[in-house]
């Protein structure tokens, strides 16, 4: 009995013929649908149509061996391992190449050296240093007087200067030397002629406090009696004025003169 069905199944499957073109039907409907995924039509679409014709009929034959054993109660034989589906490199983005932006140059110091001192301005008593045992109170229309002034302290004190002039002067310096006995300190100065007639200066070279009045350009002095002073702090008690001194220098029409001397400490 068994070897009678044994053979009527070996000749059934001798027998079959699969329907090739329903089979193909059903391969390109599924190429077709959208829901398979890209990556398998992709590969599926560049495949020759003989190559899955084939595929179809080995996988017909795989099945009809398959029956034909389970019917005669041998073992199964497997069918041939098929190759496997080429693999389609997904397109990697190749990243951007970055150059790096160039770092500025640090700016380069030359050092040229310590700039050169300024050249001392000239000044202009230097070139008319007041003796201190010397003194000329009148010069043609210039009369001349230094003294304390009364108000005077212990801590601070004024040198009062009078100049009198017979003619108008258009050209005038006006000079005051305070010697550095201790703690000398400008604290000011003025005059009774206008302020705006003269620059004045207030400087300290070597060892002596220097008031300056120069007559603008211009502006002209008129005859009469004037006075200049100058006001500075000092070491505590009486300050000596013997190494202090003044000088004068005017220009009028009648020519150029100059008077110069101390002050007087009398209080």
């Amino acid at each position: 009995m068994n070897d009678e069905i044994s053979r009527r199944l070996r000749e059934a499957a001798a027998a079959h013929e699969p329907d090739r073109a329903r089979i193909l039907a059903r391969v390109e409907r599924g190429t077709a649908d959208p829901g398979v995924r890209r990556r398998t039509a992709s590969i599926a679409r560049s495949w020759p149509r003989a190559a899955i014709v084939g595929l179809v009929a080995t996988a017909t034959l795989a099945t009809g061996g398959l029956a034909v054993a389970a019917a005669i109660g041998g073992a199964p034989l497997l069918p041939a391992t098929a190759p496997p589906a080429p693999t389609v490199p997904s397109p990697t983005a190749t990243p951007p190449t970055v150059t790096p932006s160039p770092t500025p140059s640090s700016r380069t110091t030359t050092t040229h050296g310590p700039a050169p001192a300024p050249s001392p301005a000239p000044t202009w008593g230097s070139a008319h240093p007041t003796p201190s045992n010397d003194s000329r109170a009148e010069d043609g229309p210039l009369r001349s007087e230094g003294s304390l002034d009364p108000h005077s302290t212990i801590y601070w004190t004024q040198n009062n200067l009078t100049l009198e002039t017979t003619e108008p002067l258009t050209s005038v310096t006006v000079e005051l030397r305070i010697a550095q006995t201790g703690g000398v300190r400008n604290t000011g100065s003025w005059q009774t002629l206008p302020g705006d007639d003269f620059t004045v200066t207030v400087e300290e070279p070597g060892g002596v406090l220097l008031y300056r009045w120069v007559l603008e350009p211009g502006r002209t002095v008129p005859a009469g009696r004037h006075e200049f002073a100058s006001q500075y702090n000092h070491a505590t008690g009486v300050r000596d004025l013997e190494h202090d001194s003044y000088r004068i220098d005017a220009h009028s029409s009648g020519g150029s003169f100059a008077v110069w001397g101390g002050f007087s400490s009398t209080r």
